[in-house]
């Protein structure tokens, strides 16, 4: 079992990771975790899971995530790793072994990283200690004080390994992956002057003096202007050390690069780049070469958030061509061995290189970690693919990267927005084929009329060339494959709302996922936008815009024009109107309403226009989708089609980011995207097969779990049973899809309710009896509250009967007795009335059970049991029958009677002794132990302690501690009775 807090908040077991679910559990876990081994009060726990001011429930909503919490662990195998989750008083304690903690192991291997003498052993212990960093670190958690506080100084200790590992590289000699280890690190983390300092020695020593003395240079202006104020002694003197060339300690090593990294000089001199004309017969006034200086530097120190959104940033450029894309008025010669009229086959064309690059993107904000991928994608595999969902910046992304990278790539830059995502057919591959010859200086009457041809000479242009292709909004890869330039010195960068598979195969481009923005960055883009005063006024409406617009930068910027468009608007009034789920959509968009206007909904209306048919009609059917979450088979319900269709358009939605696969198997939707789909208005039905395939999974679950109790219940009249029923392989199986299922069943019941299908609500609720009995305190009431209400509604007082009862025994559990007993007294007559004998068996049990808990064993309580064992003995509901003797059996053990409670134990396991799972096995458990302490209060020591020992062994297999813990104590008075050992307990 392994816990994490180095990235996102997780627990892994030998499963796989366990569902936490919410961010608030995640937050609560996360506390405990930061304080393992020591008491956290509750208060506590509901400052870190409230950013704000906390609501009145706030302490009960932190209960219920604890009790939560515990039954993860338990499914988890907790027990068998030490892990216990304990109350103490108005507290609680995660007690653990040290080991199970990422951040544990991390700062075990930085310490015995600090004793080693050789260096090389430092670096493996300092890799392998990075190496647990799975992102930042409490990722998935509220952004409260407490947890950001925490968040910060974990950041803090990795920086500081990041500079240990980098002074032992430097130890080693091996300066060049000093620098690489630092540059990263320095690029995010512009304003540490220590990490620049270790960078500028580290190039250096690598022979990168120039290199060095630009991040001098860089930081120092970073400085003046955000903080006001000059470098340290550190960066001082480190700038002195490479600026006089002082010879520098340890091995030194000069690194030679395959290619110019972003912002260096090139050591092959573009042609045109000393400001004079290249030589030929044709100068464009208007047409100035690239050059290492052409392109503005990367912006350093800023947040890291991004630009426009895909459907806003192009606007006003699609296509248009940048500075020295003027059409040529004369043929131009051309240098190399003609392959043609004035067509060459290689060398350098007298050309001017072209720039068909939109501007620079404005407002483009950090996103430094994507550009740095990017670098590396494009390093590693010439093709990189920017993908992502409708408005989150794709375009802005790649645009601003092409024209920091525009240095690398002397012969020229071209850029196509292929439009795949509009509502024709976007832009043919064969007329931006003609447009990128005629840009390398190919006359437009001989560009050859056959596409082939035109791919061919294309191929041939390009292959001696150092291109940059930026392709935007691509739909298939079909269409860019053409496209991609064929030299080994060029690169193409594509944009896609699609995951395009097709390319990563047959080109092995590689995919650089760009997400949505936290809301930290958030709120930095929308400060950019309106203003920094206006945000830091209302810091908590602005958190929350951030919030309501799911992180999405298209969606923050129409938020910003609305703002704008109403500076006499606070930000909590537009919060306010955006909370209203009716209205988001429409206050997320400007210009004219529709597919031709800006906005999140225009966005996703172009994405949902291209996906094929079912993958279509299955995002229309997800509207009607409650809960949280759905998998396959809860896809081919709203379908009507077997599940690996299903499953197909599933992956179709993925790839165009419409979902996403969070867990394997399991698929969820941002809330702006799960506005738009209910908007599409589902079928009819799709609900009502929703629901029925939630009810015909449970039952089939409930089977598996419980194999040898009663049905609850049977389907409703006119129940649809769904294409295919998941099969369990077993009761664990069934409870973990309980388990994963939770938040979706309680969903389906509140929308039963909503839609007046009673008939699902209330059995929804009761088919999770089995997962119910073994979390009893888990937050239960309002669901089978829920049920009470609807059976009432159906007037099926067998129904009630059995919620009540159910309900009453969970109120027991609680302490709540008052309310147990309001239910449990209604529930037997209900029963009886329904002519359902086990049903009121259950139920009279159940009173008993909690007449014994308020007042101890009584005449009423035990008439009770009498007659439940009277309703179902001799019958086929043996779970029942148990249950009443295995009750009856203790209640006479209390009462004084051991030989009657002897009886009744013996009756119990003579009805099926060779039960060994499920329910049956542990009312076995439960009889045999009570058949233990009454041989044991009749003094026949030695029977007692065969019963008690099987007792122990049968609870341990079952997995029940309260056998385990009952038939410990019996042992243990069973020793104190004859002075002795008799058996080990």
């Amino acid at each position: 079992m392994e816990f994490r807090l180095l990235g996102t908040v997780s627990i892994t077991a030998e499963a796989g990771e366990l569902p936490l679910g919410p961010a608030k559990r995640r937050s609560v876990l996360a506390a405990l975790l930061l304080r393992a081994n020591s008491v956290v009060p509750v208060d506590r726990l509901i400052d870190t899971v409230w950013a704000e001011d906390p609501p009145a429930r706030a302490r009960t909503v932190v209960q219920g995530h604890v009790s939560r919490l515990r039954a993860l662990f338990e499914q988890g195998g907790a027990d068998d790793y030490g892990v216990e989750l304990a109350t103490r008083s108005q507290a609680y304690e995660l007690r653990m072994p040290d080991q199970l903690l990422d951040t544990h192991r991390f700062e075990e291997l930085v310490q015995l990283a600090g004793h080693q003498k050789h260096p090389g052993d430092a670096v493996l212990m300092l890799r392998e200690a990075l190496a647990l960093w799975r992102g930042p670190a409490l990722t998935g958690t509220v952004a409260s004080e407490p947890l950001l506080v925490a968040a910060q100084a974990l950041e803090e200790t990795r920086l500081v390994t990041v500079e240990q590992l980098a002074a032992a590289y430097g130890r080693l000699g091996e300066h060049t992956k000093a620098a690489a280890v630092l540059r990263a690190e320095a690029a995010a983390n512009p304003l540490r002057e220590s990490l620049t300092a270790a960078l500028m020695l580290s190039l250096y020593r690598a022979g990168h003096q120039s290199d060095a003395l630009d991040c001098y240079h860089r930081t120092r202006g970073l400085l003046a202007d955000e903080l006001g104020v000059d470098p340290g002694p550190a960066l001082r003197a480190a700038y002195e050390a490479v600026l006089r060339g002082l010879p520098t300690a340890g091995p030194q090593t000069v690194a030679i690069a395959e290619g110019p990294d972003r912002g260096e000089r090139s050591d092959r001199p573009a042609a045109g780049t000393d400001g004079t004309a290249p030589t030929g017969e044709f100068t464009p006034s208007a047409a100035p070469r690239r050059g290492a200086g052409a392109s503005p530097a990367r912006t350093a120190g800023r947040p890291a958030v991004t630009g426009p959104g895909d459907a806003a940033e192009a606007a006003g450029h699609p296509g248009v061509p940048g500075p020295g894309a003027g059409v040529p008025a004369a043929e131009p010669p051309f240098a190399g061995t003609a392959i043609g009229p004035g067509l060459p086959r290689g060398g350098t064309p007298e050309w001017p290189a072209p720039d068909l690059l939109p501007r620079t993107p404005r407002g483009f904000l950090g996103r430094e970690r994507e550009l740095d991928e990017l670098d590396a994608a494009v390093a590693d595999a010439r093709v990189a693919i920017v993908t992502g969902p409708a408005g989150v910046g794709k375009t802005a992304l790649a645009l601003q990267w092409a024209h920091l990278s525009a240095p690398r790539y002397p012969d020229g830059v071209l850029y196509a927005d292929l439009r795949g995502f509009s509502t024709d057919e976007g832009l043919d591959t064969v007329d931006v084929l003609r447009e990128f010859l005629h840009a390398l200086g190919v006359p437009p009457g001989r560009v050859p009329e056959s596409p082939t041809a035109a791919a061919a000479l294309y191929r041939s242009l390009t292959e001696d060339r150092a291109l940059l292709v930026v392709l935007d909004n691509v739909r298939a890869a079909d269409r860019a494959g053409p496209l991609l330039p064929a030299g080994a010195r060029s690169a193409a960068v594509v944009t896609s709302r699609l995951r395009l598979g097709g390319l990563v195969v047959s080109e092995l481009a590689r995919p650089v996922p760009l997400g949505v923005l936290g809301v930290d960055e958030s709120a930095v883009l929308l400060a950019a936008a309106v203003g920094a005063d206006r945000v830091a006024a209302e810091p908590a409406a602005a958190r929350l815009l951030a919030s309501l617009c799911d992180g999405l930068p298209l969606a923050l910027r129409v938020t910003a024009a609305q703002l704008a468009a109403r500076p006499h608007w606070r930000l909590a009034d537009l919060a306010a109107e955006l909370a209203d789920e009716q209205r988001r959509l429409a206050l997320l968009s400007v210009g004219c309403a529709g597919p031709d206007g800006q906005g999140v909904a225009a966005a996703l209306h172009l994405t949902v226009h291209g996906l094929p048919p079912e993958a279509a009609r299955l995002f229309r059917q997800i509207g009607a989708l409650p809960g949280p979450d759905l998998d396959r088979n809860a896809a081919a319900a709203l379908l009507e089609r077997p599940p690996a269709v299903a499953a197909e358009a599933l992956e179709r939605l993925c790839d165009a980011h419409l979902l996403t696969e969070y867990a394997p198997g399991r698929h969820t939707l941002h809330d702006l995207v799960r506005l738009y789909a209910r908007g599409l208005r589902p079928d009819d039905e799709a609900l009502l097969r929703l629901l029925d395939h939630y009810m015909v999974t449970a039952m089939a679950a409930t089977k598996t779990a419980e194999p040898d109790d009663l049905p609850c219940c049977t389907l409703p009249e006119g129940a649809r049973r769904p294409p295919a029923t998941p099969h369990f392989a077993g009761r664990d199986a069934a409870l973990l899809w309980y388990a994963a299922e939770r938040d979706n069943l309680a969903a389906a019941v509140a929308a039963a309710r909503a839609a007046g299908h009673h008939d699902r609500a209330w059995r929804l609720a009761l088919l999770q009896w089995p997962y119910m009995l073994w979390n009893s305190h888990d937050g239960w009431v309002p669901l089978l509250e829920s049920a009470v209400d609807s059976a009432a509604r159906e007037d099926d007082p067998d129904a009630e009967s059995r919620a009540r009862a159910l309900l009453g025994w969970l109120l027991t559990q609680d302490g709540r007795l008052r309310e147990a007993l309001v239910h449990l007294r209604l529930a037997p007559d209900l029963a009886a009335r329904a002519g359902e004998p086990s049903s009121e068996a259950t139920a009279l049990v159940n009173l008993a059970i909690a007449l014994d808990t308020t007042s101890g064993v009584t005449a009423e309580s035990l008439a009770h049991t009498a007659r439940a064992i009277a309703l179902v003995q001799g019958g086929d509901d043996v779970i029942t029958e148990l249950l009443a003797l295995e009750h009856r059996a203790q209640q006479l053990l209390a009462a004084g009677d051991p030989a009657g409670s002897l009886d009744c134990a013996r009756r119990g396991l003579a009805l099926d002794g060779d039960t060994v799972n499920g329910l049956l096995g542990v009312r076995h458990s439960m009889l045999t132990a009570t058949m233990g302490a009454a041989l044991l209060d009749l003094g026949e020591h030695a029977a007692a302690e065969t019963a008690l020992t099987l007792a122990r062994e049968l609870g341990l297999s079952h997995g029940h501690k309260e056998t385990v813990e009952r038939a410990d104590a019996e042992l243990r008075r069973l020793r104190a009775a004859v002075g002795g050992v008799p058996g080990s307990a």
